[in-house]
């Protein structure tokens, strides 16, 4: 036993010195590419001549680098990472803008955000601000929320129990401590767990780092446990774990609310996933200012200026592969035609159930390598959007910059699994759970855009089977029965909000109309209209997943990319993009984020020095 654990250990040391540390690949963040901030840009029609670029094959770069298939974050933060190396890439966008779920669309006047609510761990002196900077050439502005950032809210209205969440280490503990008095010992657990937890991602990124027999070697050991505490949470759910914390119901649920931002029932849901929610969100919120398509609209020229572009309107029907099996360009459906566009790398950021069962030709999508790595995953809970327009400022109706999670009682998995396996008619009458925000109210730039409107998001989750008859229909006439549906679920959560803000009332709403999973389909490509990608339970993070949904796939010069290869959200997209990154340029650019904020941290503090 000594002796295994022995040559283990020594192996791994080996391991760790030669994959681990960064090696010769070009380094994508050698250079502090930021620049001095240019004015903002308000003009809808010139944004659209960035992020709108329709496919013509005449547009299409000549020796391309790579093309990469989808423009949402994953796939548009890979272009820029390999652009910053000097290679030219073409990214597909089969929607009308790009982005992904960082895109906006505008109705009635209202410009609406469709996937980016907050985002957390962007202090400046943080790798994932720093990288984010260098992704942008410093042009993407961020706004901080409130604080509290988010509101807790539980019960039907005549029995309602409001919890304000604080950012910060020592004020979110000691806030929950004025809300729950004698349940301090209950609360200073949750917080060294969560925290001890959070640390112990970086095996994850090193079990998809470390070439595929020694990442199955260390899985194999079965030492992962012992190595990192994420892998020893990773099978105990988050209900397991705050219920031993403490008996009390309203705290084991403020303990929990966040699981709404990866979509799994606390029973289900990894601890391990749910820390680290929790450690992205402790030091603050923000929201980026200009709105989310800010962030393609910064992007999109660093990838053009190594000669790549980003064209929208460019479905992707089928990846082309060699007579070796080897991945050699994609395919586009131009009308009855097909444009085919030749690379020598080809990466996905088109999730893992649409890369391998719609892209892959049939007699790949059969072997043994895809089929197994598809059994690891699930698809996960699908996704419902309302947006709402509203006559008045964020003054007037009382919005500010933080964001609301109104839970119908404080018992979530019963909750849930009763909306989940009821049939629609009755669970549209039951929304267990309803986010709130205002985006309006988070940017600064809103007034002088809109002025005197104002906007909410209100996001929850559906069935993609309680809306799968429609999904075949033309997207803007999909009948009536189908209208009636959605006109329930938002009839149900705007009386929500109307009970949640009184300030807000019905004649100050111009503008409401929802997002079903079918939707997500249309615009995102989700295949069974989930908005976090693939499920995000206990079984998605065993170190043997871990170490076998990595970038490289089982054919050559074919990679993934995005929230599948790592977790989901914006900054788990952009881990995926890291992730993928390493293995085509030969180097570890997680931590090649961690250098650059501190030496961005040295420089800072030196320049105040002076």
């Amino acid at each position: 036993m000594w002796l295994t654990a022995a040559i283990i250990t020594v192996t791994l040391l080996v391991v760790f010195f030669k994959y681990v540390f960064p090696s010769s690949g070009p380094n994508p963040f050698q250079t502090d590419t930021r620049e001095p901030l240019k004015p903002m840009l308000y003009n809808r029609k010139e944004k659209n001549k960035v992020l709108k670029q329709g496919f013509l094959a005449s547009k299409v770069p000549d020796n391309l680098d790579a093309v990469v298939i989808g423009s949402g974050i994953g796939g548009l933060g890979l272009a820029v990472l390999l652009a910053k190396v000097g290679k030219k890439v073409l990214v597909l966008e089969q929607h009308d803008r790009a982005g992904g779920c960082c895109h906006t669309f505008t109705e009635k006047g209202f410009e609406f955000d469709v996937g980016i609510h907050y985002i957390g761990d962007l202090l400046d002196h943080k790798p994932f601000r720093c990288m984010l900077d260098q992704l942008t050439n410093g042009q993407l502005q961020w706004e901080p929320l409130e604080n509290p950032f988010d509101h807790v809210v539980i019960g039907p209205p005549e029995n309602r129990r409001h919890y304000p969440i604080y950012s910060g280490r020592t004020r979110f503990p000691e806030e929950l401590k004025k809300c729950f008095p004698g349940e301090e010992a209950a609360i200073d657990e949750y917080m060294r767990l969560v925290k001890k937890t959070g640390r112990g991602i970086w095996l994850m990124a090193m079990l998809k780092h470390l070439p595929a027999f020694l990442a199955e070697l260390l899985v194999r050991s079965g030492v992962s446990k012992y190595l990192s505490a994420f892998y020893k949470m990773v099978p105990r759910s988050l209900t397991e774990v705050v219920n031993e914390l403490t008996e009390n119901k309203d705290l084991r649920a403020v303990f929990s609310y966040i699981f709404g931002t990866y979509g799994n029932m606390p029973k289900d849901a990894s601890f391990a996933m749910h820390s680290l929610l929790v450690n992205h969100y402790i030091n603050g919120a923000w929201y980026p200012k200009g709105g989310s398509s800010e962030i393609a609209y910064h992007m999109i020229p660093i990838i053009e200026k190594a000669g790549g572009a980003v064209l929208v309107r460019a479905p992707v029907n089928r990846i082309l592969f060699n007579d070796a099996r080897e991945a050699c360009g994609v395919s586009v459906k131009k009308g009855e035609e097909e444009v085919h566009i030749h690379a020598p790398m080809v990466i996905s950021n088109a999730g893992i159930f649409n890369t391998y069962q719609k892209l892959l030709p049939k007699e790949l999508q059969t072997t043994p390598a895809i089929q197994r790595q598809l059994s690891m995953m699930k698809h996960g809970a699908g996704g419902l959007s309302i947006f709402v327009g509203l006559d008045g400022t964020k003054e007037e109706l009382g919005l500010k910059a933080d964001n609301y999670w109104i839970f119908a009682e404080n018992n979530f998995d019963e909750l849930v699994t009763k909306y989940k396996d009821g049939d629609r008619e009755e669970s549209c009458k039951n929304i267990p759970l309803l986010f709130v925000a205002s985006p309006s109210a988070k940017d600064p730039t809103w007034e002088e855009r809109s002025p005197g409107k104002s906007t909410l998001s209100l996001v929850s989750f559906a069935n993609y089977d309680w809306f799968e008859e429609w999904k075949d229909d033309k997207v803007t006439n999909r009948g009536s029965d189908y209208k009636e549906l959605k006109q329930a679920f938002t009839e149900t959560a705007l009386q929500v909000v109307l009970d949640t803000f009184p300030q807000i009332t019905r004649d100050k709403v111009e503008y409401i109309d929802a997002g079903t999973p079918i939707t997500n389909v249309h615009y995102i490509g989700a295949p069974k209209g989930e908005i976090y990608g693939a499920d995000h339970s206990t079984e998605r993070f065993t170190p043997e997943v871990s170490a076998n949904m990595r970038p490289q796939t089982p054919f050559k010069n074919l990679y993934l990319t995005g929230q599948d290869v790592f977790v989901c959200g914006f900054a788990g997209a952009l881990a995926g993009a890291l992730t993928c990154g390493s293995a085509i340029l030969h180097r570890n650019l997680h931590l090649d984020t961690i250098m650059l904020a501190k030496k961005t941290k040295f420089v800072n503090s030196k320049m105040k020095g002076v």
